[in-house]
């Protein structure tokens, strides 16, 4: 069985399942590339995308190409908790310069989905592009300031937790 094959068979809701397909295949010499264009087929995103997380949380690092691949990549998402995914991994992801009008694009679009949690997150990728990108800085306030009036508790909370890094 392939990496393919074991996400098909997922059942989408088994935590511990996930988690022993990452433990089989996360050794695999292309597992990234099979993760990273798995990730944009929208019967594995979800699954490929977590798998993604895991990885780089595990404290691995993709290469620039691939960051380059996501980031190109990112407006074909179908599923909310793809994306959700992807904006989690974004402190993993140093982004190139080429890319960062991209990752805007992709975090305004975010910025308003009807998911808390995509949004929470979505502000978090404002942080991290704006440490980068200075540019972004003012609009991320902006953002966070419209956010602290309008959003959900648990957006705020997100946001409170990024002004404690001083932002």
């Amino acid at each position: 069985m392939n990496i393919k094959s074991a996400l098909k068979e997922w059942d989408g809701k088994s935590a511990a399942d996930i988690k022993a397909i990452y433990d089989i295949y996360q050794t695999e010499l292309n597992f990234v590339n099979d993760i990273v264009e798995l990730s944009f087929i929208c019967d594995y995103e979800n699954a490929a995308t977590w798998l993604l997380k895991a990885w780089l949380e595990d404290g691995n690092q993709l290469k620039q190409s691939q960051i380059k691949t996501i980031c190109c990549s990112l407006n074909q998402l179908q599923h909310w908790q793809a994306k959700l995914h992807l904006l989690q991994c974004i402190p993993y992801m140093p982004i190139a310069e080429a890319e960062n009008e991209t990752l805007h694009t992709f975090l305004r679009m975010t910025l308003t989905h009807q998911n808390k949690f995509v949004r929470a997150w979505s502000y978090n990728g404002f942080y991290e592009l704006s440490k980068s990108y200075p540019q972004y800085k003012t609009e991320t306030k902006q953002y966070f300031e419209l956010a602290m009036r309008d959003e959900a508790p648990s957006v705020k909370a997100r946001i409170r937790n990024i002004m404690k890094k001083g932002f």
